[in-house]
């Protein structure tokens, strides 16, 4: 325990000295790990062993705790529904990128609002489909390995490692990301061809590439 602080302190009120005490212990965030006393000319501060030593014991670790029992669910399925909460921050992530923009909104009326941000998780939504479907085309490792142990880091598959290395899918293509994936899509144009004379038209799409084929393939889609 140390107390009786000297110098400017020794004359100080209880308020001045825990203002001085404040901006120190949040600055090492160690306040929780001492027993303060303050009062007017007079300070004094002693280690919680017991609480400090309880921590210690888990340095390195996490602790999950749940409502669920282990009948229902057990520690393994804990500790992998705690790690699919990635999913749910990898949306929102998506959501506030240039991808979907749900941010600025521009709209003062609630029902607006509401509408703006349906619209962009069903954007999200949309998305999220088209990159389960074209896994095959995109660098995504679409035969993950699932690891028995929980806590252990996720390793990619032989077949992610293959394309990872030659940059090339299963069937020959190169692997792309969503966006330029994206892209090659969007070149396959819908024309309206006009007849003269007479003035008869009709629409004919352009010939879809190798590429937009197997993705329309993959979709289940006939442009």
């Amino acid at each position: 325990m140390v107390e009786n602080p000297r110098g400017r302190l020794r004359h100080a009120d209880a308020g001045t000295i825990g203002e001085r005490v404040g901006r120190i212990s949040n600055k090492y965030k160690m306040a929780k790990r001492f027993l303060l006393g303050i009062g007017d000319g007079a300070f004094s501060f002693e280690r919680e062993e017991e609480k400090i030593a309880r921590e210690a014991a888990f340095d390195g670790l996490y602790v999950l705790r749940t409502t669920c029992g282990s009948e229902e669910l057990g520690a393994r399925a804990v500790v992998r529904a705690y790690k699919q909460l990635k999913v749910a921050e990898r949306a929102f992530r998506q959501m506030k990128s240039s991808e979907i923009l749900i941010r600025p909104i521009h709209h003062h009326l609630e029902t607006r609002v509401c509408a703006h941000v349906f619209l962009c998780m069903l954007a999200y939504y949309v998305a999220f489909e088209l990159r389960e479907h074209l896994a095959p085309l995109l660098f995504t490792d679409d035969t993950p390995l699932a690891p028995a142990d929980p806590v252990a880091p996720a390793e990619r598959s032989p077949r992610g490692k293959a394309k990872a290395g030659s940059k090339l899918c299963a069937d020959g293509f190169c692997a792309h990301s969503f966006p330029d994936l994206l892209a090659e899509l969007g070149t396959l144009c819908r024309n309206e061809v006009s007849i003269e004379p007479g003035g008869h038209t009709f629409t004919q799409l352009t010939k879809p590439t190798a590429l937009q084929a197997r993705a329309f393939e993959l979709l289940e889609i006939r442009p």
